[in-house]
C-alpha cells in the first residue's frame, strides 16, 4: 500500500502515519485558527486542540472532529437532512458517486454524515485545486480524506495530468474498496441545470482507453441526487450571471470563492435530501455495441443525467419557479397562495442582497426563479 501511495503522493488523502504532524502544523497555524475558532464553540481553543491531538487517524479526526461540528451545523441551518435509496448501495462500498453539484464544501460533506450514520465507510472527495486558496485548506481537506484534482494546468500537461487522475480513482475503488464522490462537473451548476460533462467521463476512461465501457463498469458509477429546499448562495449566483452578462471576461477572485463558501456553509438551506440511484452497469450494458467512440461517452452521460434527474426531490418552491418558467399552471396542486407568496418574498430579500452597479432586478429574479425550476424541467425530460 505505501509503494502505491507513493505514485499519487501528489494528489491522495493524507495517510494515517502522517496525521498527527499535519494536526500539529494546522494548530500552529494562525490563519487556521482565525478561521476554524469560531465554528467550535462553546468550546475553547484549547479544548479544541486537545482534541484535534488526540486524532491519531482520518478517520479519528472524521468521527471526533468533524461529525459533531457537522451535526452542529445540520441542526442550525436545515430543517432535515436525509438520505434515501439506501437499498442501492451493497455491502462491498467500492463505488464512484457521482452526483449533482450544489454547495462547494456540503455537498460531500453531508453525503459523508449520511454515511457514518449507516456505519459505512466515508467516501474519497474529489476537490479541484482552485479551492486550495492558504496551504491550511490542503492539509484540512486532505485530512478529511480529500484527493486533490489540478485544474491549472497547460493543455500540453492536462493528458498527463487526468491520466494520473483516472488512476489514482479506479486504483482508490476496485483495489483499495474504498468509495468515492466526485461531481459531475467542474464547478456548480449555477443555474441547476445539471448535466453529466462528458470530459469527466473521458478522464474516468484514461485508466483504459482502449476498453472505455469496462473502465466504466469497473467503478460501479452510482448516480446521487442532492435537494436543497434553500441554496443559500442562490444570490450569489444570480450576481455571477449578471456580471458574466456585462463583462463576458468577469472572473470569481479568491475573496468571491471564500464568500461562497462560507455563505453555503452557514446560510440555511430548509429541507436536504440525498437519493442514491442504481448503479448503472446495466444501462451500459444495454447499449448498443456499435455506437461509435466519440458517441458512446454521451450516452452514459444521458444515462447518469436521466437517474439523476429521476431521483431529485422537489419543494414548493420549485414547483411554484417552475410554473412561473414555463408560464403554466401545471403545478398549481403542489403548492397554494402562501407558497406563492413566501416565494415571492424569497426572491426579493435575496435580490435585495445583491450590490452591483447597474442591477438588473429583473434579469436577477429571472436567473433566480431558473435555479428553482430547471430541477423540475429536468425530472420532466425522464418521462
Amino acid at each position: 500500500m505505501m509503494e502505491t501511495a507513493s505514485l499519487f503522493d501528489d494528489i491522495r488523502p493524507l495517510l494515517d502515519s502522517e496525521v498527527a504532524e499535519t494536526i500539529a502544523s494546522l494548530l500552529d497555524d494562525l490563519y487556521f485558527r482565525r478561521a476554524v475558532e469560531p465554528f467550535v464553540k462553546p468550546f475553547t481553543w484549547e479544548q479544541f486542540s486537545y482534541a484535534m491531538r488526540s486524532c491519531q487517524s482520518k478517520d479519528d479526526f472524521q468521527r471526533n472532529i468533524i461529525y459533531p461540528v457537522m451535526h452542529k451545523l445540520i441542526a442550525r441551518t436545515t430543517t432535515e437532512m436525509n438520505g434515501y435509496g439506501w437499498e442501492n448501495i451493497s455491502e462491498k462500498n467500492d463505488y464512484l458517486f457521482i452526483s449533482n453539484h450544489r454547495d462547494i464544501v456540503l455537498d460531500a460533506a453531508f453525503l459523508n454524515m449520511l454515511m457514518f450514520d449507516k456505519e459505512k465507510p466515508t467516501t474519497e472527495i474529489a476537490i479541484g485545486d482552485n479551492l486550495l486558496i492558504y496551504p491550511w485548506i490542503e492539509k484540512l481537506v486532505r485530512l478529511n480524506k480529500s484527493f486533490i484534482v489540478k485544474r491549472g494546468v497547460s493543455v500540453r500537461q492536462m493528458l498527463e495530468v487526468s491520466t494520473h487522475l483516472s488512476r489514482y480513482i479506479h486504483h482508490t475503488i476496485y483495489e483499495r474498496k474504498q468509495p468515492v464522490w466526485i461531481a459531475q462537473r467542474e464547478g456548480r451548476a449555477k443555474d441547476s441545470d445539471d448535466k453529466t460533462q462528458v470530459s469527466l467521463l473521458k478522464m474516468l476512461t484514461l485508466y483504459d482507453v482502449t476498453h472505455q465501457l469496462d473502465a466504466l463498469k469497473q467503478l460501479q458509477i452510482v448516480p446521487l441526487s442532492i435537494s436543497y429546499e434553500l441554496d443559500p448562495c442562490d444570490f450569489l449566483k444570480a450576481k455571477e450571471f449578471q456580471l458574466k452578462r456585462d463583462n463576458p471576461d468577469h472572473k470569481k477572485s479568491k475573496a468571491d470563492d471564500i464568500e461562497n463558501m462560507l455563505t453555503g456553509i452557514m446560510g440555511f438551506k430548509g429541507h436536504v435530501r440525498f437519493r442514491f440511484g442504481k448503479c448503472i452497469n446495466p444501462m451500459i450494458d444495454s447499449l448498443p455495441g456499435d455506437i461509435p467512440r466519440n458517441e458512446l461517452l454521451e450516452k452514459v452521460a444521458g444515462i447518469i443525467d436521466r437517474e439523476i434527474y429521476s431521483n431529485y426531490s422537489f419543494f414548493p418552491f420549485n414547483y411554484v419557479a417552475y410554473d412561473r418558467m414555463s408560464h403554466t399552471k401545471q403545478f398549481v396542486a403542489e403548492y397554494t397562495a402562501d407558497d406563492e407568496q413566501r416565494f415571492d418574498e424569497y426572491l426579493q430579500k435575496q435580490i435585495g442582497k445583491i450590490e452591483i452597479s447597474a442591477k438588473d432586478e429583473n434579469f436577477l429574479r429571472e436567473k433566480l426563479i431558473e435555479m428553482y425550476g430547471n430541477t423540475v424541467k429536468n425530472k420532466l425530460r425522464t418521462h
